[in-house]
């Protein structure tokens, strides 16, 4: 779609879904580089709701501060509001992006909810940039319907590094997934210790760490539309087995068994059971919260959060038989993570 007056830009504004911008100078036009990449997105993932247009600054009222600016400038919008920002011609991070700010609007076109608008920073005022400040203060909370089961799910690094991620991301929706968070990470050898701690006995752990720490990897939040069941066991269905000879024999059509190349190499994460998700999700998603939370959050106003750490010998008594005994009534846990407390951290603990 290409866009050069301002009548043409209010009637792309009214498009239902996703649109991505390339805002251009007439002199020298659209970034062709990148309009390749948008193109090859829209066509591998084939999805309505995507749509992608190059719009010439210099022709419409409504881009009237993006003239005279040479740096290449992608626009997100959805129902006539701008919801992300992209300045730089970054390949990687602008896929990422389009794939992140679709599955956002799907979830608010099937589920209802307020799009989260934003100001492009390059081009505010000094009273506009303060006001910015204080809204990036505090986290975005990421909210999903009370009545939906939810895992975690990861695309390792090798799926990443062969280029995947795509392909994967546009697999996993056209089997029902939701993908209600989407995040690129890339794990510090600390990190990928504390998240794999519970296989700290293995021969294959240090392996493991030093392959989750090696580049970067896609962490999703995946759920299935309502009435569904528990997506935990749906999801591990649907990657197959984590050894991959095992995957290509008994699941050849899994993800594992197209995308992983051995067993440490499987391509995909997925978490075991529901307690497993639940802490994955802390770990990655401390911000993340069901629709009934949020509602009882905003009902009683100023909730207070306290830290609260269980002692090794009771977690160990208690957390088989009795997965929920932390929880005390009328009290939420807002997140749960299980980690091995170095000597620092203790000695800082005792200081407080």
């Amino acid at each position: 779609m290409s866009v050069t007056n301002q009548e043409a830009w209010e009637e792309m504004l009214a498009t239902k879904g996703l649109t991505v911008v390339d805002v251009y100078q007439q002199w020298c036009g659209p970034c062709r580089a990148v309009v390749s990449l948008l193109r090859k997105i829209k066509n591998e993932l084939g999805d309505d709701l995507l749509h992608f247009a190059t719009a010439e600054a210099d022709s419409i009222d409504a881009l009237e501060r993006y003239r005279g600016r040479c740096e290449p400038t992608f626009l997100f919008f959805a129902g006539g509001e701008m919801v992300s920002v992209l300045r730089g011609a970054n390949a990687p991070l602008l896929q990422r992006m389009v794939l992140e700010e679709l599955a956002r609007e799907k979830i608010i076109l099937e589920q209802g909810g307020e799009r989260r608008v934003v100001k492009d920073e390059g081009l505010l005022d000094d009273e506009e940039e303060e006001e910015v400040i204080e809204q990036d203060q505090s986290d975005e909370d990421i909210i999903v319907p009370a009545n939906k089961s939810y895992t975690v799910a990861i695309i390792k690094p090798d799926a990443v590094a062969h280029g995947k991620v795509s392909e994967i991301i546009m697999k996993i929706q056209d089997a029902g997934f939701e993908i209600l968070a989407h995040e690129e990470r890339t794990l510090t050898k600390s990190e990928a210790q504390d998240f794999y701690n519970h296989k700290a006995g293995e021969t294959c752990f240090e392996d493991l760490v030093q392959f989750m720490s090696s580049g970067p990897s896609h962490v999703l939040v995946i759920s299935q539309q309502e009435g569904s069941g528990n997506v935990v066991p749906a999801w591990r269905e649907f990657i197959g087995p984590a050894d991959i000879e095992e995957a290509r024999r008994e699941k050849p059509e899994s993800l594992r068994a197209q995308y992983g190349s051995e067993t440490l190499l499987n391509a995909l994460h997925g978490s075991d059971d529901s307690q497993q998700a639940s802490r994955e999700l802390a770990f990655f998603f401390p911000s993340f919260r069901t629709s009934s939370q949020a509602e009882l959050h905003e009902k009683e106003g100023h909730v207070e959060r306290t830290l609260a750490l269980i002692r090794p010998d009771l977690a160990r008594e208690q957390r088989e038989e009795h997965p929920d005994w932390y929880c005390p009534l009328n009290q939420h846990v807002s997140a749960i993570k299980s980690l091995a407390l170095s000597s620092q951290h203790v000695s800082a603990i005792k200081s407080l």
